[in-house]
């Protein structure tokens, strides 16, 4: 029998929790430098942490449902069948990569400086599997615990923002131990904030598949550290610009209340109707 989890969740709660028991990777990555013997991108020690939102909400849902609940949220992991509309895969993988590419073409036309792409294909696979992994640590949380108690209370647009938000200010602390400028972590903020939404559009058109979100997050992952080279020359303020119009227009295309109303489809559908009144 399927427990109907979200009406006891609470992303205050989740949030919090999240933040307490990511203070000991905090701490470590404050002492312990960064990842870069293990991998060749700029990561601290405290990215890590990427364990915390998917403890938290098994935590959470262990003490209100049980071993029960902890397998239907695991379960969701693999929910790609939600997805009535196949073709929702594209942006779902594509979308974040065609952000990268005009930001590197934007770059290159602005005159900032750049290496010759490189794309370390012998590491792609091992990559993918890391961010698979990392990632279904984040977002069993942040999109299969905290997302839906947060659309139902404030609509889809808000609950991205107010997530979005959480979601940056709780990387702060890891980008500054990578030694990321203030101005960086501004527009990287402003960037995360405007990538949720985008993946609430993702996750709810696709019938809310947590699966979708963490695919996506992949996809945002993959798209850093293939940026010439491993992240190096990665700037936040030309894709964050790029990420944050990107929200707008599809906020303004599918409205803020759901993300899912295309607005030419209601266009359509009230000009069909006012044909068949006139004609009555």
């Amino acid at each position: 029998m399927k427990i109907n989890t979200s009406t006891s969740k609470s992303p205050l709660s989740f949030c919090l929790l999240v933040f307490i028991i990511s203070i000991p990777f905090w701490l470590l990555g404050a002492v312990a430098g960064d990842l870069t013997q293990i991998i060749p991108v700029n990561l601290p020690i405290s990215s890590l942490m990427v364990v915390c939102p998917i403890s938290a909400a098994l935590i959470l849902t262990y003490r209100d449902h049980k071993s029960r609940g902890v397998q239907q949220l695991l379960g969701r992991v693999f929910d790609y069948q939600r997805a009535s509309h196949k073709l929702w895969y594209l942006p779902v993988i594509f979308l974040m990569p065609i952000i990268m590419v005009l930001s590197y073409a934007f770059m290159r036309l602005i005159g900032l400086p750049l290496p010759e792409p490189h794309l370390p294909f012998l590491s792609i696979p091992v990559f993918l599997l890391v961010f698979f992994i990392s990632t279904i640590g984040e977002e069993i949380g942040w999109s299969g615990y905290a997302l839906d108690p947060l659309q139902t209370r404030w609509g889809a647009l808000k609950a991205s923002l107010i997530l979005g938000s959480v979601w940056a200010i709780w990387h702060v602390l890891p980008y500054i131990q990578a030694h990321n400028t203030p101005e960086w972590i501004v527009w990287e903020c402003l960037a995360t904030v405007g990538l949720r939404v985008i993946m609430v559009w993702l996750y709810n058109n696709m019938g809310k598949s947590l699966f979708a979100a963490i695919l996506f997050h992949v996809t945002i992952d993959m798209g850093w550290v293939l940026f010439p080279n491993y992240g190096s020359h990665y700037n936040p303020a030309v894709t964050g610009i790029i990420i944050l119009i990107t929200a707008v227009i599809i906020t303004f295309l599918w409205g803020p209340k759901t993300l899912t109303q295309y607005k030419f489809s209601r266009l359509r559908l009230r000009k069909k109707l006012t044909r068949v009144e006139s004609n009555q």
